[in-house]
């Protein structure tokens, strides 16, 4: 019991990281689209309110789950379902419709998935609450899939937008070579969990978590690079790297430990 509520609230962590990577990074790009279409507020009310649930998640050392949360979560995961329907249709009715061009300048495509998987961590995590020990295991495969999945769309995004700036920097190899081993190792814990103590997993989990910290920086650096750099602040955050894109790799990194928690927790009977 005390495993599962430990992994719960690293859920709750992880799902907190997602909600506030999501609240900055929309506020910013919706802002630059000028909220032309009223929807736009809704996933900045519900990142916001999965920020807050997640927080209050983080800090409960209660076992048992809470329907606030749960409910908060499961309309994380609908508004991220229903961003993704919406960028996907801002594509397709440009010129050109799902064109290089308008994959790189258009909505992105991906982005409203860090709102699904913000309902879907923070939801296992409440369902962890209040799972029978002898599960954890099973639920520790299914967020090691989960995380997995998370990674691998993550990568796609960030190569897209990576060749739109053309590879400029060697770093920005980083978050296309490191990351798929951490979904690779992960995909393998959630087919066969690992016998050891997955050592290598781990370790390479908290690299991945520590390149989502340091992303920050080198987003940081890019916005300098712009006319004005940081004076210009206003309108360079608009125009370079999105500045709270990387950690999402340290959220989905520690949904991955959890996951290996899990694994490795075998309660007697």
């Amino acid at each position: 019991m005390k495993q599962t509520t430990s992994s719960a609230r690293q859920l709750n962590l992880s799902a907190a990281l997602l909600g506030l990577s999501v609240l900055t990074d929309a506020g910013v790009e919706h802002y630059r689209g000028s909220f032309r279409n009223r929807a736009m507020y809704v996933p900045l009310v519900s990142a916001a309110l999965t920020l807050g649930a997640s927080l209050m998640g983080a800090a409960d050392p209660a076992p048992k789950s809470n329907r606030v949360r749960d409910a908060v979560y499961a309309l994380a995961a609908v508004t991220g379902l229903a961003g993704l329907g919406f960028h996907a249709y801002n594509i397709s009715k440009r010129p050109g419709g799902w064109s290089w061009l308008n994959l790189f300048y258009a909505a992105p495509v991906g982005a409203p998935g860090a709102l699904v998987l913000a309902g879907l961590l923070g939801g296992a995590s409440e369902w962890l609450r209040e799972c029978d020990p002898h599960d954890a295991q099973r639920v520790g495969r299914l967020l090691a899939a989960i995380s997995a999945g998370g990674f691998a769309g993550n990568v796609a995004e960030v190569g897209l937008l990576h060749f739109r700036g053309a590879y400029q920097h060697p770093a920005m190899f980083l978050p296309v070579s490191v990351p798929p081993v951490a979904a690779a190792l992960l995909t393998r814990a959630a087919l066969k969990p690992p016998q050891r103590d997955g050592l290598l997993t781990r370790t390479w989990l908290k690299l991945t978590a520590l390149l989502g910290l340091v992303g920050i920086g080198f987003h940081a650096r890019g916005v300098s690079r712009n006319m004005g750099g940081w004076r210009n602040w206003s309108q360079n955050i608009l125009n370079g790297p999105p500045l709270p894109a990387p950690p999402s790799f340290t959220a989905l990194a520690i949904a991955g430990l959890a996951a290996l928690a899990l694994l490795k927790d075998r309660p007697h009977d």
